[in-house]
């Protein structure tokens, strides 16, 4: 009997299309694609999952097992650790079995302190809010000052169009939407008006201001911001005394601020936008602490008066370090903490405001990551955060301001007997062809053989100056416990060796970010981590853009890629001025308007550099609505690529037609299918099965 002949991949027809750019006449066959609303585009990507889901039958019952396995190390009936704010603690809950976390509160007991044994309140559970839909994200939720009605918004489509609603908490009545397109809110502390942003219906620029009285008002715009290079976003200040409302591009920052308790008067300029300065503003007793990269590559603090607070009346608090990034700062009444960046790690220092001394808050590992966990009263006495590393789950503490002692509130718990002491993290550093040393966080299960014949999944994102860090993974303990190493490559376009970091990545350098993970993948294979045919790589997004290049430029280097909804037609998209963020972004990649930013950009454009020659085994994951990098992008890096390379090497997309957004599925057991999927792929094509 004939065995089944192999499933043959799906052929895009290609459509003549033209455009003009800079006096060339570009031919762009796919560029039909686009067009979401036809049929044929919609038959195409459905062909390409029916093609995939055929070429990973025989990968099910792994990527089941996997789930199964990643799912059975979670607690699923949780608790996130209860947070004070005024006289009610507030948590999240998981309920084994339902997708979404159920949003709670409990009254202070006898003198401030959780009682378990108050009465619970379900704020929101977003497993109700979910009924009916493909898809549900929670934008944001705010509680009013007097605690008697909850802000919140929601997104039913995965295209980040979030609908803003109120909920009466004492009679548990929801508003109709207040308003669409909802990005970010804060409450006015008369707990009557509040204020939100709302973005461009086209570009999907957050840039309009509005106030809302809920007694009987309607919408107010109070403020727009037409220049297409900022976006705004609108907060309180810690001690909630002011509304801060921020406008920010790329290179230049600018705050306008407003009495919380006079929510009907006019936002003032705090300093007015000068190019190139990045300042954001805390409040505390009186004065503003503004963190500015005036003078200051890695940002200083000043202090200035609230009635004036211009340059002319600037005291330094924190100076300039070259080798130090200043991430945030965080006033309490009687303290201050500061949140730093030094070689990749972070790390917090706490003022004592009465003395002024300084003191470090300590970390036990040489890898690991720490971030302010969110401690919402000013009064506070003790100062939340988390604590993680590759090999030490999620750990919130509470470290007592004035004694530096630390309190381990919870670690996440990892069912079926996790062992950190069979696993070893450690930071290397490679040296890229320009001598830059570039930070690598790597994690392994002990015993495994450094020979070059270990499998290695290597990882980065190297954009926007955001750095990633070396934080902790349920489902990658998969990987791991089957030999497999994993590291983390902190190429320049981040921040983690500070803002020059990021700087050394971007517009005209930003072949520095590529040429950073091909320089950290040889090392990994000159230093006998792995070898060329185990080596796995994956990133998202811009990350995905990264793959792209890097697949092009050394296509000998890579085993197998996972490319995530990946900015790969960057020509394209950045000479469209009308596509969602476009224009914001000439400020980290260029403008392509320009020619010399045009033949740059060019250079590494992913799908304008595919070319005839054999390529790794590449999967490619996007959804039809995710709104930061169109579909379109994937399928047509996918459809080109089909006709060029010369390789047997599966050429896979995995499209979620279902409404779904940037990050994939809203729920956490969906989100959870999608990631063993990928680690069943990635590990199937190092030859790992089982």
């Amino acid at each position: 009997m004939a065995a089944d002949p192999a499933p043959k991949p799906p052929v895009a027809p290609q459509k003549a299309h033209t455009s003009l750019w800079h006096g060339e006449t570009v031919n762009d066959p796919w560029f039909w694609l686009r067009e979401k609303a036809n049929p044929e585009v919609v038959a195409y990507l459905n062909a390409e999952n029916t093609y995939t889901e055929a070429m990973t039958k025989d990968l099910q019952p792994f990527s089941e097992a996997l789930y199964k396995e990643m799912l059975g190390r979670i607690k699923q009936t949780d608790l996130s650790v209860p947070v004070r704010r005024g006289v009610f603690y507030y948590y999240a809950r998981t309920e084994e079995g339902k997708q979404y976390p159920i949003q709670c509160r409990r009254k202070a007991g006898k003198d401030g302190v959780y009682d378990e044994k108050a009465a619970e309140e379900v704020l929101l559970d977003q497993n109700e809010l979910a009924k009916g839909l493909k898809f549900l994200g929670l934008g944001g939720m705010s509680v009013s000052d007097d605690d008697r009605t909850l802000l919140y918004s929601t997104d039913a489509t995965g295209f980040r169009q979030y609908k803003l609603f109120t909920k009466d908490l004492v009679s548990g009545k929801v508003s109709s939407p207040l308003a669409e397109r909802v990005t970010s809110f804060t409450w006015a502390a008369d707990s009557r008006h509040l204020f939100f942003v709302t973005e461009d219906d086209v570009t999907k620029r957050s840039n309009q201001l509005w106030r809302l009285d809920l007694k009987g008002g309607k919408p107010e715009l109070i403020y727009e911001e037409k220049d297409e290079l900022y976006r705004i976003g609108v907060g309180r200040t810690k001690d909630r005394k002011f509304l801060l409302m921020e406008s920010q591009s790329t290179d230049t920052w600018e705050t306008r601020y407003l009495a919380a308790s006079k929510p009907t008067g006019a936002f003032k300029v705090l300093l007015p936008r000068e190019k190139g300065h990045k300042y954001d503003v805390e409040h505390r007793e009186g004065t503003f602490y503004i963190r500015t990269n005036k003078g200051a590559k890695n940002f200083r603090v000043v202090t200035a008066p609230v009635a004036t607070p211009d340059p002319k009346h600037w005291k330094t608090f924190i100076p300039h370090r070259a080798d130090v990034l200043i991430e945030g700062l965080e006033p309490f009444r009687d303290f201050l903490v500061v949140a730093e960046k030094h070689e990749g790690l972070d790390r917090f220092r706490i003022q004592d405001v009465k003395t002024g001394a300084w003191k470090d808050v300590a970390f036990p590992e040489r890898v690991y990551a720490a971030f302010p966990g969110g401690t919402p009263e000013y009064t506070a006495k003790a100062f939340r955060f988390a604590y993680q590393s590759m090999i030490t789950p999620q750990s919130i503490y509470d470290c007592d301001m004035a004694s530096g002692k630390q309190t381990l509130l919870k670690e996440t718990e990892v069912l079926g007997g996790y062992d950190r002491s069979q696993y070893a993290t450690e930071r290397l550093w490679a040296t890229a062809r320009d001598g830059a040393k570039v930070p690598l966080s790597v994690v392994y299960k002990k015993g495994v053989k450094l020979d070059g014949s270990a499998p290695l999944f290597l990882y980065a994102y190297g954009s926007y100056g955001f750095g990633m860090s070396a934080t902790f993974s349920i489902p990658r303990l998969s990987l791991l416990d089957r030999g497999m190493v994993y590291v983390i490559a902190h190429i320049r376009g981040g921040n983690e060796m500070g803002e020059a970091w990021h700087d050394d990545g971007m517009l005209m350098k930003k072949m520095n970010t590529f040429t950073d993970f091909i320089d950290a993948a040889d090392h990994l294979v000159k230093e006998k981590w792995t070898s060329k045919d185990r080596l796995v790589i994956e990133g998202g997004s811009a990350g995905g853009l990264l793959m792209g290049a890097v697949t092009n430029l050394r296509p000998d280097l890579f085993k197998a890629v996972h490319s995530a909804v990946p900015f790969v037609d960057v020509m394209n998209t950045m000479m469209d001025a009308s596509l969602p963020l476009t224009v914001g972004e000439y400020l980290e990649w260029g403008n392509p308007n320009e020619k010399a930013a045009f033949d740059y950009m060019r250079a590494y454009s992913p799908y304008d550099n595919l070319a005839k020659k054999a390529y790794p085994a590449i999967l490619v994951t996007t959804s039809f609505n995710d709104s930061q990098v169109m579909y379109w992008e994937p399928a047509k890096y996918v459809a080109k690529l089909r006709t060029l390379k010369t390789d047997a090497n599966p050429l896979l997309l995995k499209i979620k037609m279902d409404p779904a957004g940037h990050g994939g599925a809203s729920g956490r057991y969906d989100a959870l299918k999608d990631k063993a999927f990928e680690t069943a792929w990635l590990l199937q094509q190092v030859g790992i099965t089982k």
